[in-house]
């Protein structure tokens, strides 16, 4: 091994060091990892792709919690990117898909975007519009904006809200996606479920009402995933044994992250379960 000296203008040392703070790594660290992912994304001919591109917003999908769940193309997008935001309930909390991000890419910077997540909903639009401005903002200044969300920006996600938000404000903003693994697809992992074949149909809600989840069970042919629906895991369950579908029903909860759960539907259906929690009744073989 041999040691290089690297001399930094001050201000790139500033946010080494809070790079360092943020990740818990090492400035050495952080600078080999920087070096090793320039030397292996450099090729004589770099494409114009791999640069950001100016007034370009993506979404960006990093997974439901386990860092090593977060694709290539999503990492790549995140290092491209001009500035990297991400939906948080204040300026002083870290979001989960920045705890996700700071794990599986300790050098890239958040800026946290506060967003409403109480039952008001004209609190969580003034939310969202002033998100939009801070973003198009950025765009507005030649910045290429990518947005993390937890999971697939194009499934219940704030992303596709803020996105309207932002065209309406600049018409000419270019979106792109980067899709994520959602929690229902790690859970059916862990868990060995089927979530459909040439048979089945797969349907996913999310807050569901009582009436549309006792009509969805009734269709048997169909897998159901009740998703971000912890609150109503008890009755979720209780519906699920009356329509006589808890054999194969799982629920996992905070899907990997730290006190991550997975079990049988029966063993957690008197809760209390978190937001995060979702739940998978099979579809029945032959729609019995």
């Amino acid at each position: 091994m041999r040691k290089t000296s690297v001399y930094l203008p001050d201000g790139l040392k500033r946010s080494l060091a809070e790079a360092a703070a943020r990740s818990g790594l090492s400035e050495a660290e952080i600078i080999r990892l920087a070096i090793e992912r320039e030397l292996a994304n450099s090729d004589r001919d770099r494409r114009p792709l791999d640069r950001p591109v100016p007034g370009r917003l993506v979404g960006v999908g990093v997974g439901p919690g386990d860092p090593g769940l977060v694709t290539t193309a999503a990492l790549a997008a995140l290092r491209r990117a001009d500035r990297v935001v991400a939906p948080s309930t204040s300026v002083e909390a870290v979001g989960r898909a920045e705890m996700i991000v700071r794990q599986a890419a300790p050098d890239v910077a958040v800026e946290r975007l506060v967003f409403e997540m109480a039952p008001d909903r004209s609190a969580r639009d003034e939310a969202v519009t002033r998100a939009a401005g801070r973003v198009a903002a950025c765009l507005q200044g030649g910045e290429e904006v990518a947005f993390i969300t937890l999971g697939d920006p194009l499934v219940y996600s704030t992303f596709a809200s803020v996105g309207r938000a932002v065209r309406n404000l600049r018409p000419e903003t270019v979106v792109e996606h980067q899709p994520g693994i959602m929690a229902f697809q790690l859970l059916a992992a862990r868990t060995g479920t089927v979530l459909a074949d040439e048979r089945q149909a797969i349907l996913v809600r999310t807050a569901l009402s009582h009436d549309d989840l006792e009509a969805d069970l009734r269709r048997r042919d169909v897998t159901l995933v009740a998703y971000k629906g912890g609150r109503r895991l008890p009755d979720v369950a209780a519906a699920v044994e009356r329509a006589g579908r808890s054999a194969g029903a799982v629920v996992g909860e905070l899907l990997g992250m730290g006190g991550e759960r997975v079990a049988a539907l029966a063993e957690m259906s008197a809760g209390p379960a978190s937001y995060l929690a979702t739940v998978i009744v099979p579809a029945l073989e032959d729609g019995q």
